[in-house]
């Protein structure tokens, strides 16, 4: 018999069945019997789902950046030689794990990208025979001197609740400022937003290959100017098990007012950051760790952004070479299809009127920048929609006098939130967890987690449609330190980042609420050829 001819399998039975009793093997795991006697009429026989075979859940993972550094020499490609930032540069981790409400923990530790335990942050323990009076948690705050790990064991057939940030801060030197980033899981791809390839911006790609799988990795590009479909050295790029690797991306597209990367690798899944860092004449202007967004969809909502006094703000930016020292959203359109982009900005007490307007045109296969100036100082989330798939990330600088060393955050645009977030707020600046919610009315539970590993009373937040809420972080919750927060939210879409303020200087930096941890996955088993 050709293939052609052969009977193919369909969810109803369409021959048959023979008197004689037997075994069929349709596929690994799946198997017919059938007896003498017990044939089915073929009106009992109705079409079915095919079957769910459960996933084997694994180690949860979080890639954390290293420490900033100041690039000495630039090659296209390759690990570039570097040196320390300035002289009171100072970096911490903090890790946050949850165990189960049944009072299991599972095992986790900080370690180096090859898989060498720096700091174990938690001893993997069953429940105990009585449950207790809350789940256990586990912190752990650490400096380090590259990217590393965050590793917890899964527990009670689910992936484990743990996150982790990285934070840094120089009050000297070039690279002066405050950045932060959550430590990402891997993935085979995955979208940065926010950088810039202009003279004196400085952006460093980091990929890490934590598997025991080789990654091969291609590169896209997409800036505000025309960009070549394939720069040479961007396909191909080989990062072995356990290692990263460093790229200049100047050195594959030069002269980008603002740039977006598309990371694609196959084997091994990788983590992506992006360091970027801008220098005018003497004068610092800024740090950021670029994390990666939301993958691009018809709407992106951004959190996290803080804006200037207005006036201020576009007297600052009038000065040369503080064009790009101010705020501004970033839409980056991947596609052959021009989007038309409404752009919706809601602040503490509802939206607000964006003084250019609230719809553009974004051009295909470009980053298209649109500016926030005009807006009142204070707390907002920006939505921006079309019919086109997009993806977004806004710029918030922080500092009003060209004298003076600036700094910059760039937040990305992040998934909704869900439950049962692990946000750790981190140790040496002033965090605020902020919120928004573009439409509907959505209910908000933070629960603050000290040093100790003790859970808080929660704090509830009530937030209507087309507003953003903030909580600022206490110095202390029940006479203890708040290191990081549960977060859960309900009803209509509540999006969330972590911002960072330093209590002296221009400080700035945001850090995104990571995607909570997922319960047992099944994938559908189809039989067929």
């Amino acid at each position: 018999m050709t293939r052609a001819s052969k009977p193919r399998p369909t969810t109803r039975l369409r021959r048959t069945l023979g008197a004689a009793s037997g075994v069929v093997v349709l596929g690994a795991g799946a198997i017919l019997a059938v007896s003498a006697g017990a044939n089915p009429s073929v009106g009992a026989l109705s079409p079915g789902s095919p079957p769910a075979v459960d996933v084997p859940v694994g180690q949860t993972t979080g890639v954390c950046p290293g420490p900033a550094q100041l690039l000495q020499s630039t090659p296209v490609q390759g690990d570039p030689q570097f040196s320390p930032a300035s002289k009171t540069a100072s970096n911490r981790l903090t890790a946050a794990v949850i165990g189960e409400p049944s009072g299991a923990m599972p095992a986790s530790s900080i370690a180096e990208v090859n898989g060498s335990v720096l700091q174990k942050v938690s001893e993997g323990q069953n429940a105990p025979a009585a449950p207790p009076a809350s789940r256990p948690a586990a912190i752990a705050s650490r400096s380090t001197a590259a990217p590393s790990l965050l590793t917890a064991s899964a527990l009670e057939g689910r992936p484990a609740s743990a996150a982790a940030m990285f934070q840094y801060s120089a009050a000297d030197g070039d690279l002066r400022g405050l950045a932060a980033g959550s430590c990402a899981a891997p993935a085979n791809d995955l979208w940065i937003a926010g950088a810039s390839t202009l003279v004196g911006r400085t952006s460093v790609l980091y990929l890490t290959n934590a598997s025991s799988t080789p990654s091969s990795v291609n590169l896209d590009f997409y800036g505000d100017q025309a960009v070549p479909q394939a720069p040479a050295g961007s396909r191909g790029i080989q990062i072995p098990p356990g290692t990263t690797k460093s790229f200049v991306l100047g050195g594959f597209v030069p002269g980008q007012r603002n740039l977006s990367v598309h990371v694609r690798s196959s084997g091994g899944p990788v983590a992506g950051v992006v360091q970027q860092s801008t220098l005018r004449g003497l004068t610092p202007g800024g740090v950021d760790f670029l994390t990666p967004v939301a993958t691009p969809g018809t709407r992106q909502v951004v959190s996290g952004i803080e804006l200037q006094d207005p006036a201020a703000a576009r007297n600052l930016a009038t000065g040369s070479g503080f064009d790009d020292a101010t705020a501004a959203l970033q839409v980056t359109v991947p596609g052959a299809t021009d989007a038309v982009v409404q752009v919706r900005v809601f602040g503490p007490n509802g939206p607000v009127t964006l003084p250019v307007g609230a719809v553009f045109t974004a051009k295909a296969g470009s980053v298209t920048e649109i500016p926030l100036a005009g807006l009142p100082a204070g707390k907002y989330t920006v939505s921006a929609s079309s019919d086109v798939s997009l993806t977004a990330s806004v710029r918030s600088v922080k500092g009003l006098k060209s004298t003076e060393a600036l700094d910059f955050a760039v937040s990305g645009a992040q998934p909704r939130l869900g439950d049962g977030h692990v946000v750790p707020v981190g140790d040496g600046a002033s965090p605020t967890l902020v919120f928004g919610v573009p439409d509907g009315h959505a209910k908000i539970s933070a629960v603050p987690i000290t040093a100790d590993g003790a859970f808080h009373a929660p704090v509830a937040l009530d937030v209507a449609g087309g507003t953003t809420a903030t909580l600022a972080v206490p110095d202390k919750v029940d006479g203890a330190k708040p290191v990081a927060y549960s977060v859960s939210a309900s009803g209509d879409p509540a999006y969330g980042a972590v911002l960072l303020e330093a209590a002296q200087g221009n400080g700035i930096a945001v850090a995104s609420i990571l995607p909570a941890a997922g319960g047992r996955q099944a994938v559908s088993v189809t039989l067929g050829y």
